[in-house]
């Protein structure tokens, strides 16, 4: 017997105006599909990558729940359970394909791909389809429980039946309560103390958010007194995040500094700032750089600020100094990007060279059929610049960060769960929209002459594609004060690998060399 062939009596409960339409099952399956629909519709307008705040994550997850229920008690029938999370998704999908990225692009089968389908889609079916599954079965149960309400149903009622309904309800609350608790919990940046456990007196630990362009852009600022000269730190990528990285190994650099670290636009706590996707800009990252520099000069009353850039944030600390020198006391590059195309082909050559030698033909095959670089999807560039640690290996576990590299991120006191799920998401969604910006950019050619300090901590272990690029380039700078060290068990992340050598060469040379006098 089928839900349509079931009790087609009116609820008691029903007023007797909508005791005919109760009675008459097919309207029921059009309100809970026009329900469903408009929930669709209205959340990939509201969420159109799905929940990307803990507000969002929230928020979603209660109103799929109010929705699967009121659908379950209109159709008094699991079936809802079926019809409103399929009618949802297919209008949640069909109204968000404008929108583009990875992570809500076609499923592919590369590593990539599938953290784009685990922390896209499928996270985003943990806040709503599940919901919108259990919360049907506790409609339905409550429309049955309804009916048993009638003399004429209480006797063919169950006790058994009501027991085992009773405790599925208290059980569904239960999840529900303790997984909204969990991603509830706040993001929040340990203070700054003293060797006794004291809070340093002056100084400053927080999060907080810097309105540049119509964008709320993240920010982490750590520092032992305010006092201090104040340091941006520009992370890699596009898309990168390293507030638990900056917070882990440099709170050295905390001591001499006041630390900004900044999630720039589409990355990390900053990913729900990505969309519209066709306003990202290289010339809108500037001046987002800029707007975030002015900030922390008028906070903390400085006319100069320090830019520290890590590969990706070299590129763009290089043109954030060259365009408004006045801003910035120094910029100091560590793992220096030149050109990201011409590095690139030369992973591709490399890659290709080392799968030939090692007779891996499965990637011959890939690479030979993408061809050299540049590419128009994200995912070519996993296919040529993912084997890099293979390519060119090195003993990682001489540094401090070893193999790990950027693990300390995926779980860090600076970042939501929401945050955490969705930071190698927001990595694959930024890197599609703003790289391919980014391939006429050739220093050699257009960073010669800068009116501040450069200074570079590069890794003796660093990739060649990087390397020898750097080395052609270096010479050319001419600036007011030049200076290099190299890091000796370090590859491309030397301010993380070696973070004590790091320090000192900020506080010894750095520093030293540029600090204004009283």
């Amino acid at each position: 017997m089928t839900f349509m062939d079931r009790d087609k009596q009116p609820a008691a409960w029903a007023p007797t105006s909508l005791q005919a339409p109760w009675a008459a099952r097919w309207l029921g399956v059009a309100a809970v599909l026009a329900l469903a629909v408009t929930w669709g519709l209205v959340a990939a307008w509201w969420t159109p990558r799905g929940p990307l705040t803990t507000s969002e994550a929230l928020s979603s997850m209660t109103i799929c729940f109010a929705v699967g229920g009121l659908a379950g008690l209109i159709m008094r029938s699991r079936w809802a359970a079926v019809l409103a999370p399929v009618a949802f998704a297919v209008s949640f999908e069909l109204a968000r394909l404008d929108v583009t990225g990875p992570m809500v692009d076609g499923i592919e089968t590369s590593f990539y791909g599938l953290i784009a389908f685990i922390t896209g889609r499928g996270f985003h079916a943990v806040l709503s389809l599940v919901w919108l599954v259990l919360g049907a079965f506790l409609g339905a149960g409550l429309a049955r429980y309804l009916r048993a309400s009638r003399a004429d149903d209480r006797v063919e009622s169950s006790r058994a039946g009501t027991i085992v309904g009773r405790i599925g309800t208290v059980a569904i609350a239960l999840v529900f309560v303790a997984t909204f608790a969990v991603i509830a919990q706040p993001a929040s940046t340990d203070p700054i103390v003293d060797a006794d456990g004291n809070e340093v007196v002056g100084s400053v630990a927080e999060l907080t958010t810097v309105e540049a362009n119509g964008h709320d852009l993240a920010l982490m600022i750590r520092g032992h007194s305010v006092d201090n000269p104040v340091l941006l730190f520009l992370a890699g990528g596009p898309g990168g995040s390293e507030m638990g990285s900056m917070r882990n190994h440099l709170p050295g650099l905390e001591e001499h500094f006041t630390v900004a670290t900044w999630d720039q636009r589409g990355a990390g706590k900053s990913y729900p700032e990505l969309d519209p996707t066709d306003t990202v800009t290289l010339d809108g990252y500037i001046d987002d750089t800029f707007v975030v520099t002015d900030y922390l000069r008028d906070r903390f009353d400085q006319d100069r600020i320090y830019l520290v850039g890590q590969s990706w944030g070299t590129t763009l600390g290089v043109l954030a100094v060259q365009q408004r020198p006045e801003l910035y006391r120094a910029f100091i590059g560590t793992g220096q990007m030149v050109s990201q195309l011409a590095t690139d082909r030369i992973f591709y050559e490399d890659t290709l060279a080392w799968a030939r030698e090692n007779g891996d033909d499965a990637l011959v095959a890939d690479l030979e059929s993408i061809g050299p670089p540049p590419y128009d999807q994200m995912l070519s560039y996993e296919t040529s610049n993912s084997h890099e640690m293979s390519v060119y290996p090195y003993d990682h576990s001489m540094n401090s960060e070893g193999e790990a590299q950027m693990s300390e991120n995926i779980i860090a006191d600076e970042y939501t769960l929401i945050d955490e799920v969705h930071l190698l998401g927001a990595f694959v969604d930024t890197f599609a929209a703003l790289y391919p910006q980014l391939q006429d950019i050739d220093f050699r050619e257009t960073a010669a002459e800068f009116e501040v300090p450069m200074f570079f901590a590069q890794g003796a272990h660093e990739a060649p594609g990087r390397a020898d690029l750097f080395d052609e380039w270096y010479p050319m700078i001419d600036a007011p004060i030049k200076e290099l060290v190299t890091l000796e068990t370090s590859g491309h992340r030397p301010l993380f690998e070696q973070p004590d050598r790091f320090v000192e060469f900020m506080v010894d040379t750095v520093l030293a060399r540029t600090r204004p006098t009283a």
